[in-house]
């Protein structure tokens, strides 16, 4: 059932990735991005890197700035929205309260057109502290280890990104964690 889980979100989150990037290719502005947008491309992408292998999986939140917008706009893997880059860091710090080994190492897919970035990675971590919840009481760490298939996609104005939609499995996160079955 897992690797099935697993494959049903990795297709749907590299089809949504495709159609951003197909349809965001078909503008004739892409089709004729000049080397100057090949060059933004990897510099984006570079960003990315850092953004999750340093300043995400190292908490260094003043430096989420080099990649988000101040106004950056995120979509959450449940749908929700929020507004705001230090809303963004609050909802990140929440991350590692529970699992303060969060970590992403490595991105095997990296793609970027006009002005679209999309990757993925692999986030692992460990339940070892309390865990909140939205009404104020906790949960039991459980000690179990979690390795998740994620992806952002960025949509990006200059060098930050204006709006964000991250991606993966809470399903099968807290299956993982043992909340679930």
């Amino acid at each position: 059932m897992k690797s099935s889980v697993l494959s049903i979100t990795g297709i749907t989150v590299l089809g949504v990735a495709f159609v951003v990037l197909l349809t965001t290719g078909s503008a004739p502005v892409v089709r004729a991005r000049s080397q100057t947008g090949a060059d933004q491309c990897a510099a984006r992408l570079a960003t990315f890197d850092t953004l999750d292998f340093d300043v995400f999986s190292n908490q260094k939140w003043p430096r989420l700035s080099e990649s988000h917008a101040s106004d950056i706009v995120v979509t959450w893997p449940d749908g929700h929205e929020t507004n705001g880059i230090g809303r963004h860091i609050e909802d990140l710090k929440g991350m590692f309260v529970y699992a303060p080994n969060t970590n992403i190492a490595v991105h095997p897919i990296r793609i970027c057109s006009g002005d679209y970035t999309a990757v993925t990675g692999i986030m692992t971590g460990t339940f070892s502290r309390p865990m909140l919840t939205g009404d104020g009481k906790t949960v039991a760490p459980t000690g179990k280890s979690f390795r998740l298939t994620m992806a952002t996609i960025g949509h990006w104005k200059g060098a930050t990104m204006d709006h964000e939609w991250l991606f993966w499995d809470n399903h099968e996160f807290m299956r993982q964690i043992g909340l679930a079955h």
